[in-house]
């Protein structure tokens, strides 16, 4: 009895200190515990955000917050990045990323903690700004990993190199700001690099894979259409460059619908158009700005001389005075193809199913949407994987199932995660990824 007590007690002593624990995924009840600081978090970051390259207090407070776990931080990368490195014994390097800046959108979620946020945007135009989509939800869940990393060292050995990467909306370039600053050379580069984004097409906490080409590629192309001005009462003596660009705006959608392969997909949008000072004036010109998304260089190529040809084709059978200017981004797209290392997307899948169950982790379909993560691949050379996490109140989600009415989606002012579900579900969600990756193979 003697003996079994000793063998007792020091196993419990081997128990207590984590030696020889397996610690795969967090269990719910330590996620529960951080859960209210990591929520003060989101609610600051929602309140407060910043538009690309002005994410200077967004990155102060994520700083202050890893550098207290006992991270190495660097600030001021690629102008205003953070990068916080802890390093813990023999192992691989795992890159986690968050991106840092918020939309020139005005929000209208009704949120207590909506953001009144109005500030000058880089052509200094006053403009609101929300977190419409869902970076503040990335930083809160990279925090919270972040923290579990730290206070669990004893259950991992590697070197965790944290990002918090600006300006990734808009095609303004934060990744390849960072690449370019020496993100892969000044500081340790990692053998994967993976990051979260949230979706509103799963309820929230479900986990969606893809792997291969995943995000499109996408161009921002500006058309500048050249009339002649004149009084709105006689437009004869005009040529209208509003109606023109009604006319390019219908004319663009025929490449998609009839000059495409219906299975090599394709979406243009005009988002933008501007001209005209008041109703009685016609104006000399009009302004359009589009977003054009491809996944192959040849469609791509294809799409764009398609739309210098519409617009040339609609300029001269109005009679317009000169040609419309067609500003594209040149040979290379703005923001790369998704591309998610099929090995390295398996391997995530097999180990979040078994940590969170299978039904909880899904294979998805890949999306329209661009996302400069690319770049840590197409530019980096690291193997990749972005994983989407659902962020829709599972009733709501319900509903709009039933209904087929579509809820707010990310870019939209109305966008609001359903944010303890999805930040619990991500927080889980990374420190598993992580885990998987630390592990002796």
């Amino acid at each position: 009895m003697k003996n079994t007590a000793i063998v007792l007690a020091a196993l419990l002593v081997y128990a207590r200190s984590g030696a020889g624990q397996t610690w795969t995924t967090p269990a719910a009840s330590e996620v529960d515990a951080i859960y209210p600081d990591i929520e003060a978090l989101y609610i600051d970051l929602h309140r407060n955000p910043e538009l690309a390259f002005q994410e200077v207090e967004t990155a102060a407070k994520l700083a202050a917050r890893v550098k207290s776990l006992g991270y190495e931080v660097t600030t001021g990368v690629g102008r205003t990045g953070i990068v916080a490195v802890m390093k813990n014994g023999a192992g691989p390097t795992v890159m986690l990323r968050t991106e840092l800046d918020a939309l020139p959108v005005e929000e209208k979620t009704g949120l207590p903690f909506a953001s009144k946020v109005v500030i000058k945007n880089a052509s200094g135009q006053s403009t609101p700004v929300m977190h419409a989509c869902g970076h503040d939800i990335h930083m809160s869940a990279w925090a919270g990993t972040a923290r579990l990393m730290a206070e669990h060292k004893d259950r991992w050995h590697g070197t965790l190199l944290l990002v918090g990467q600006p300006a990734e909306e808009g095609g303004t370039g934060g990744a390849l700001a960072m690449l370019k600053d020496g993100l892969f050379t000044r500081f340790p580069r990692p053998d994967f690099a993976l990051s979260l984004h949230d979706d509103d097409t799963m309820p929230a906490g479900t986990i969606g894979y893809h792997p291969g080409p995943f995000r499109a590629m996408s161009d921002g192309v500006t058309i500048v259409v050249h009339g002649r001005g004149g009084h709105a009462a006689m437009p004869m003596n005009t040529v209208d460059p509003v109606v023109l660009a009604a006319r390019i705006v219908i004319g663009l959608q025929t490449i998609v619908s009839r000059e495409n392969n219906p299975v090599d997909p394709i979406v243009i949008t005009v988002g933008s158009i501007h001209g005209g000072t008041q109703a009685n004036v016609i104006p000399d010109e009009v302004r359009l700005q589009l977003s054009v998304r491809t996944y192959t260089p040849e469609v791509r190529r294809k799409t764009l001389a398609a739309i210098r040809r519409i617009a040339r084709g609609e300029a001269i059978s109005a009679g317009a005075p000169r040609e419309p200017e067609v500003i594209t981004p040149g040979e290379n797209a703005t923001e790369a193809v998704v591309y998610n290392d099929p090995a390295l997307t398996a391997r995530l899948a097999a180990a979040l199913k078994a940590g969170l169950g299978d039904k909880t982790v899904i294979e998805m379909p890949a999306k329209m949407t661009s996302e400069d993560f690319a770049q840590y691949w197409v530019t980096g050379k690291v193997p990749s994987a972005l994983l989407h996490i659902g962020a829709v109140n599972a009733a709501k989600f319900a509903e709009i199932q039933k209904t087929g009415v579509p809820g707010p989606a990310p870019h939209s002012p109305e966008w609001a995660p359903d944010r303890e579900p999805t930040l619990k579900a991500a927080i889980r969600v990374e420190v598993t990824e992580l885990l998987e990756l630390f592990k002796a193979q």
